[in-house]
């Protein structure tokens, strides 16, 4: 488990790292193992890009492939629409919003 990612959602603190080469900014939301067995960050990408071209919205991203986590001073201050808690796309949660 990665003490970096749960203190930035227990703080609502945004990420800042590098993505399959892209670079992120994001808002945590949940941390843990999805049911397919990888340890994944549900996040809320505002800036930044990927290979989609896409900029911002939810993702579900593989811890294995982010490099250069940082816990950036910017706050957020709530869960954005559409986010639940207990997300039932992991089957092992280790923090949430």
């Amino acid at each position: 488990m990665n003490q970096t990612i749960c203190n930035a959602i227990r703080n609502r603190r945004l990420l800042s790292f590098t993505y399959d080469g892209y670079p992120r900014i994001v808002e945590p939301h949940a941390y843990g193992i999805t049911t397919a067995g990888h340890e994944e960050i549900r996040c809320y990408q505002v800036r930044g890009t990927g290979s989609d071209g896409k900029s911002t919205g939810w993702h579900l991203m593989t811890v294995s492939k982010i490099s250069g986590l940082t816990i950036l001073e910017d706050s957020f201050s709530t869960a954005r629409p559409g986010y639940k808690r207990g997300d039932k796309g992991m089957s092992t949660i280790f923090c949430e919003l």
